[in-house]
């Protein structure tokens, strides 16, 4: 994969001269486009061979183009706070919004190749690892984003004379450090690894662009030029109103309309004095679970969704009485921001992940590209429709990471429902949660219902499912949902 990087390319200082100037103004002209147009963010992952003038080359890209709109981040060894999270929650963090460039040196290939070649994990992790990393740039490039991946080579011989080079340059010599020369004595394991990793990583949606980093030269135009044929590629077509279009196939209602959600009995027993009693114990247990040495090096996730009027916000309250208030947040989840619409779809949750020992609570949460946003039709059944793998591997990420995530569906009849909206507008001290939105989403019951169950039946994993709270009762359903908590939760925890 690398013999055309390694045949010693070159072009001439005059040759070089002779573009530069045409370049860089392009380059600076297509960058105003995209801010200006707002249409989509362009990643640039940096990787390769050290010495191979990966670090020289963006500092062009900086002077060519204006620094202002391209945020450049740097990823050494994790932070404590990062180690905290999933392995992909710093580079969501460093994720550029739409008419910005972000450009990412030691970006999420560096730390599986560097601990596959030197033998901390084996292959089958590091393909592991690979095939995140495929689902993550599908969902970039299906979010809009262009991504541009350059691997910069050097033959083993080109490796050891451009060290050579910095090291005897007094100008230059700290850019080269003992680590630099062990990689070199492990060359072709590097290599070997490296082939296997932009093989399986090369794809038709984010293909690797292999730049020969022998000659300074070559590679400043040969960067610039792919970067700058990327950007005008996609510009051009989304001015001309292409967009890829995606079809899925349709998801059946079921012959003989039976669901999940109309096979629930909704009306459960339990009166006032048996809730009391059971709440209170089962918030003890709850206190005690968070409060223990085992959750310190674990956090919980918690997800809340229903109908309107179905008692999350009782229901969250009452998990909230049992934790340390410095020990949880509650996250209420509304139409998303500019800032939060100019990102993918799913990085506003990835950043309130919760770190170990703390607690997050969603009051709805991201699956209201599934439910609101289809119904609605705020995105397009292709987004929708992708949206189920794309949360499925969000929460897998989670879990991995070490998060208890629980999932709660609270189910109402619309009997209920509208004696609840009717009790809200009679109480002053209520009147505030009943809106004119409200009673519009209640029309288009028949809409969410299937969409539910879509969700449902598509989203409740092994390591995330769903639990389906029959909420008439307000008391059976915090009981039902405290009691589902604990025990998850204290199976985790091995209590």
């Amino acid at each position: 994969m690398f013999e055309s990087a390694e045949l010693g390319h070159r072009l001439s200082r005059a040759d070089y001269a002779a573009i530069e100037p045409e370049l860089r103004t392009a380059l600076l002209e297509a960058q105003f486009r995209l801010l200006e147009s707002k249409a989509f963010a362009t990643v640039i992952l940096i990787n390769g061979i050290d010495g191979a003038g990966r670090g020289e080359t963006v500092n062009l890209l900086h002077e060519w183009m204006d620094p202002r709109h391209m945020q450049v981040h740097a990823f050494d060894n994790p932070s404590e706070e990062e180690r905290e999270r999933p392995f992909m929650w710093r580079f969501w963090r460093a994720l550029p919004p739409r008419g910005k460039i972000g450009v990412l040196f030691g970006n999420w290939y560096s730390e599986p190749l560097g601990d596959r070649a030197q033998g901390r994990i084996k292959k089958a992790r590091l393909d592991q690892h690979l095939s995140e990393f495929n689902r993550f740039e599908a969902m970039l490039a299906a979010e809009g984003v262009l991504l541009v991946k350059f691997w910069f080579h050097l033959s083993r011989a080109g490796q050891k004379k451009r060290l050579k080079a910095l090291e005897a340059n007094p100008d230059t010599r700290w850019r080269v450090r003992d680590s630099d020369w062990l990689v070199y004595k492990e060359y072709e394991r590097y290599r070997e690894v490296a082939e296997h990793v932009l093989r399986r990583t090369s794809t038709g949606l984010a293909p690797w662009i292999i730049v020969d980093g022998s000659d300074p030269q070559f590679r400043a135009v040969k960067v610039g030029r792919t970067l700058l044929d990327g950007l005008q590629r996609k510009l051009d077509a989304l001015e001309k109103g292409f967009r890829t279009r995606q079809t899925a196939p349709p998801l059946a209602p079921p012959v003989d309309q039976r669901n999940l959600l109309n096979a629930l009995v909704l009306r459960q027993p339990m009166e006032k004095k048996d809730y009391d009693k059971q709440l209170e114990r089962l918030q003890g247990r709850l206190a005690l679970a968070v409060r223990s040495d085992a959750f310190a090096a674990r956090s919980l996730v918690l997800v809340f969704e229903g109908m309107d009027a179905a008692g999350k916000g009782g229901a969250i309250r009452r998990v909230t009485q049992a934790l340390d208030t410095r020990q949880y947040h509650v996250v209420p989840i509304a139409a998303p921001s500019d800032e939060e619409r100019a990102q993918p779809y799913l990085w506003r949750f990835w950043r309130r992940v919760p770190r170990d020992g703390k607690v997050a609570i969603f009051d709805r949460s991201w699956y209201g590209r599934v439910l609101v946003e289809r119904v609605e039709g705020f995105c397009s059944e292709a987004d929708w429709m992708r949206a189920y793998a794309e949360i499925n591997d969000f929460e897998d990420q989670l879990v991995s990471a070490g998060a208890v995530v629980v999932k709660f569906w609270l189910s109402v009849s619309p009997e209920e429902q509208l004696k609840r909206f009717h009790d809200r507008e009679a109480e002053a001290f209520k009147r505030y949660k009943i809106t004119e939105e409200d009673w519009r989403n209640r029309e288009k019951w028949p809409l969410y219902e299937p969409a539910v169950c879509d969700m449902i039946d598509r989203t409740s994993t092994e390591n995330a499912g769903w639990t389906l709270v029959e909420a008439d009762n307000k008391y059976f359903a915090r009981v039902k949902i405290l009691s589902t908590l604990v025990e998850r939760l204290e199976a985790a925890l091995g209590h």
